[in-house]
């Protein structure tokens, strides 16, 4: 894009400082935006009837995170989105998103590759949850999240990866 583009399509995001704790996406709230990570560490995850977490996604800068379901369908949410390490977003709405795809070419580009990016990568997680053992998504999540073993605590990875606080020990120390 050319610098008059990008400059245009920067007037269609804002600036959002996120505190650790602070919620971005409630369940049963509307969900108004869709968020690109500029800085700080972030969990989607959802509760369940009986009250347990399950962690969705870690999203780290220059990742994208919603309830996109909520977010595309205009439904209330079933997600948290919850900062860790505090940071900055970029907030963007349904509405932008249709404008800048009708408008720019390249925007609209840029929406399916991330879009197809982000199937791509639910999938791979979807996969390694089912048919592969603790030892080998704890790998995986330490290939792509190599930071993160520092940044977030460990009861959190477990959960992602679902595996007992006592196995990421093992795994962690092996």
């Amino acid at each position: 894009m050319t610098d008059p583009e990008l400059e245009y399509v920067s007037t269609f995001f804002t600036l959002k400082k996120v505190r650790k704790h602070q919620y971005l996406v409630n369940e049963g709230e509307d969900v108004k935006h869709e968020y690109l990570v500029l800085s700080g560490v972030y969990k989607v995850f959802y509760v369940d009837d009986q009250d347990k977490e399950f962690i969705v996604q870690f999203a780290q800068p220059d990742w994208w995170m919603s309830d996109y379901e909520a977010f595309f369908r205009q439904v209330k949410a079933t997600m948290y989105i919850e900062c860790l390490v505090p940071g900055e977003v970029l907030c963007s709405t349904l509405e932008t998103r249709e404008q800048l795809s009708k408008e720019l070419h390249a925007m609209a580009y840029f929406y399916r590759v991330k879009l197809t990016n982000g199937y791509l990568a639910q999938q791979q997680r979807i996969k390694l949850l089912l048919s592969s053992t603790p030892q080998q998504r704890y790998d995986a999540f330490s290939k792509l999240y190599p930071q993160l073993l520092q940044q977030v605590p460990k009861k959190l990875i477990a959960e992602y990866l679902g595996v007992s606080r006592e196995t990421l020990s093992r795994l962690y120390a092996g």
